[in-house]
């Protein structure tokens, strides 16, 4: 076998184990996975940065020799309540593809939300929306639901030109 076939081995023998409650550890994991086969590998995940720095993140690799002791964990403990949470076990390669499936419905998401992929159709859209706006406080203004406060004329301040003449 190639190196390519060693790696996909590896990988369909890797487990993505989520869902996992804040209080589970990484001998927790090891314990909970160690009678489906030997663990070669386990990766439990940690917040490096911010406010829960040192936090575990929920969720943890498990690697095995076999895909085929991969698969026994997979079907054993995907779903089984830990601590009040339904763990979610899955093959890291099929993990891996339902985020790049995620990412790429997100990626088009964003593109629309930004108006396209160049700067002529960020214009365009920016060019747009600000007509919308426009078209809108100004249907607002003839209904009366205007936002503005009325001006007030000099005038206005102290009342009519009259009374204020009255008073001095």
């Amino acid at each position: 076998m190639d190196s390519n076939g060693l790696e996909g081995d590896k990988f369909e023998s890797r487990l993505y184990v989520g869902n996992l409650d804040y209080r589970i550890s990484e001998s927790d994991i090891i314990k909970m996975f160690s009678p489906f086969g030997k663990i070669t590998a386990e990766d439990f995940l940690w917040h490096t940065r911010g406010p829960k720095r040192g936090e575990p993140r929920g969720y943890a690799f498990v690697q095995y020799t076999t895909k085929e002791e991969a698969q026994l964990a997979k079907e054993k403990m995907n779903g089984k309540l830990v601590r009040g949470r339904p763990m979610v076990v899955h093959l890291a390669s099929e993990k891996s593809s339902i985020d790049s499936a995620g990412n790429s419905r997100r990626a088009v998401k964003d593109k629309k939300l930004a108006g396209g992929s160049g700067p002529k159709s960020q214009q365009t859209d920016r060019a747009t929306m600000i007509a919308a706006i426009k078209n809108k406080l100004n249907s607002m203004d003839k209904e009366g639901c205007s936002t503005k406060r009325p001006r007030l004329n000099s005038d206005n301040l102290t009342g009519t030109t009259e009374q204020s003449h009255e008073k001095f």
